[in-house]
């Protein structure tokens, strides 16, 4: 019975060590993208072609090998 027990323990153990990692991961990325700052919008004459924005940014950040 010890042994069904110390397993459940370890089990409880790694199941609270990755949800506290993942929020842990969650509350860095909140904290990096609360201090983005917001764009010029411009006219419409410039909207055209390719524009790196914020959400282009957080793209390339994350697809980084």
């Amino acid at each position: 019975m010890k042994s069904i027990q110390s397993r459940l323990s370890r089990r409880n153990f790694l199941l609270a060590a990755g949800a506290g990692s993942a929020a842990a991961a969650a509350a860095l990325v909140t904290q990096k993208n609360s201090e983005v700052q917001p764009q010029d919008q411009g006219t419409v004459a410039d909207t055209k072609g390719y524009r790196l924005t914020q959400h282009i940014r957080n793209y390339y950040r994350t697809a980084k090998v």
